[in-house]
């Protein structure tokens, strides 16, 4: 598996992945400095890249993530939430055929590991509540606010 770093304004993005897809990508608040990109990841750090400067609403990638059965469906719909829109958790169980799987779907939300790609920072809590963020609350926030139509400013 190859490896490539590309900092953001959220931190470093770690991406991992080989000839099948992109498997990973984390992020971390370590400063890692990047020799080269490799082949098989230049597609996905351009990409993400693009993402971050503003100039990216999807991504086309070959994705390879592991997962439960569970999981990759979790998964799947996620990549369904358009850019700037947000759904429920309980939308989201709904959506899957099963309305009471609200923590199974948060957990598979949870191990989702292709931060920002594949969106699970688009799902929130049923009162609009900006809830359970593997990246932190404050990434969370910082991506919706990123691909709203209407971006809050900071007072601080």
């Amino acid at each position: 598996m190859e490896e490539a770093c590309l900092e953001t304004p959220l931190g470093t993005a770690i991406l991992k992945g080989g000839p099948n897809g992109l498997k990973s990508i984390t992020v971390t608040d370590r400063s890692i400095a990047q020799q080269s990109v490799p082949d098989t990841l230049k597609v996905a750090y351009t990409q993400l890249q693009e993402y971050f400067e503003g100039k990216r609403t999807e991504f086309q990638l070959k994705l390879d993530p592991e997962g439960t059965p569970f999981q990759q469906k979790v998964w799947a719909a996620l990549l369904d939430i358009p850019y700037g829109k947000t759904l429920s958790y309980m939308e989201l169980s709904k959506q899957l055929g099963d309305p009471k799987a609200i923590r199974a779907v948060a957990g598979a939300n949870a191990k989702n590991p292709l931060w920002v790609v594949i969106p699970c920072h688009r799902v929130i809590g049923s009162d609009g509540e900006l809830t359970g963020y593997a990246g932190g609350i404050y990434r969370k926030k910082w991506l919706l606010n990123h691909e709203s139509a209407n971006p809050q400013q900071s007072l601080f």
